[in-house]
């Protein structure tokens, strides 16, 4: 079959890999009919994320029909179409069971390693490094779903692909970065970053009762769709973010505030940005934490601070005396996909939103190789690019 394989820093290629195999008797495989590229991918291409080996499928946003299921797996049927969630959990430990699946005890097949680097592992991933199993990914023609008697989310008749993809990853992380919030009907909640997940958060927030939703990026296309999507737009080079959320609060800083960004911080004006590339540069930090550092400032006391943007090791210069004296809480973890897609999949069917508002490309699996390069530049407006093998 063809895979999109990682072989190091901005190398993706598109290989002939062998076709997966049932492994477990509880184990799928799916044929992927529509798969995407995540802008947590751009941190594995950008070779950020340790743990890669050369010849990783990469993808964990992907979805497709059952075309063969082991022997002890009742839930799925050959001809099924189903979204996969990008966390593997087996739905009996003790985390699965009170509804933490992305720190399922057993799924991740290299937990002696996680264990070592994190104290504790978290769930198995797909096409996520080996640090969470090392399990090949989904921007392939064909994917083995170890435990796909729990995760996988059926797909009813009616709905297309791009209605439904992203209940696998992104429609969740932003809907989870916004439920943590605790958004109240008096709350300002400002986002930082407008890509996918940013968007997802956007329109969570809305949907929540935000009073005032406020989305901080620099490109135009991205801004213009946080606007259409009922926020109040900064652009962090033209405008200072801290003064222009001061007034747009009256001076008391927003109540919520979500880190859509994660470790890649484009931020390139202030010094402290400055002071992470320089010490990125010379391997003394893995992440540039700029975005960490302006929300733990602005938040309002008392406020929260919510984390699905990924960050992947060492962080320097955090000002954690803010967040202490002010009282602000701190709400992180890649997302539960499965606490939520009952409850998103039902707001899809009644359109009460349609997710594919943010694809901006679509392409063929082999056009994958350009199509990172052109989402990590965001040429031509790129927000979200789908591919079909």
């Amino acid at each position: 079959m063809k895979a999109l394989r990682w072989h190091g820093k901005q190398d993706i290629r598109c290989d002939e890999v062998p076709d997966p195999a049932i492994e477990h008797p509880r184990d799928a495989i799916v044929k992927v009919t529509s798969c995407a590229i995540c802008g947590s991918d751009l941190h594995l291409y950008d070779g950020f994320m340790p743990g890669m080996e050369s010849g990783d499928i990469m993808g964990h946003e992907f979805m497709g029909e059952v075309v063969e299921v082991g022997a002890e797996n009742k839930k799925l049927k050959v001809g099924d179409r189903v979204v996969v969630p990008f966390t593997i959990c087996c739905g009996e430990c003790d985390q699965c069971r009170r509804g933490y699946f992305s720190v399922c005890e057993r799924s991740n097949r290299n937990k002696s390693v996680a264990d070592k680097v994190f104290g504790h592992s978290p769930a198995g991933l797909f096409g996520y490094t080996h640090l969470t199993g090392g399990y090949p990914g989904g921007q392939a023609e064909f994917v083995r779903v170890p435990f796909a008697d729990v995760a996988p989310v059926k797909v009813p008749d009616g709905l297309t692909d791009e209605q439904v993809l992203f209940l696998g990853d992104i429609f969740p992380t932003g809907w989870q970065a916004a439920v943590q919030c605790d958004i109240q009907p008096t709350d300002t909640v400002a986002i930082w970053g407008a890509g996918p997940v940013g968007q997802f958060c956007v329109r969570s927030a809305v949907l929540l009762g935000a009073r005032q939703v406020i989305c901080i990026d620099r490109v135009p296309e991205r801004l213009e769709m946080a606007r259409a999507g009922g926020a109040v737009t900064i652009d962090f080079e033209n405008e200072s973010v801290v003064e222009r959320l001061n007034e747009l609060t009256h001076g008391k800083g927003p109540e919520k505030c979500i880190d859509a960004v994660g470790l890649e911080a484009h931020a390139t004006g202030s010094l402290d940005s400055l002071y992470d590339r320089a010490k990125q540069a010379v391997m003394l930090e893995t992440d540039r934490p700029h975005v960490l550092r302006e929300m733990m400032y602005v938040c309002r006391p008392a406020g929260i601070l919510s984390v699905p943007g990924v960050y992947g090791g060492v962080l320097d210069k955090i000002p954690f005396g803010m967040v202490m004296n002010k009282g602000l809480t701190i709400r992180t973890g890649q997302t539960h996909v499965n606490r939520w897609t009952d409850d998103l999949l039902r707001r899809i069917a009644e359109g009460e939103i349609d997710p594919s508002f943010v694809i901006t490309h679509r392409a063929k699996l082999e056009d994958g190789p350009a199509l990172y390069k052109t989402f990590r530049d965001k040429q031509d407006g790129c927000i979200k690019v789908v591919l079909q093998p």
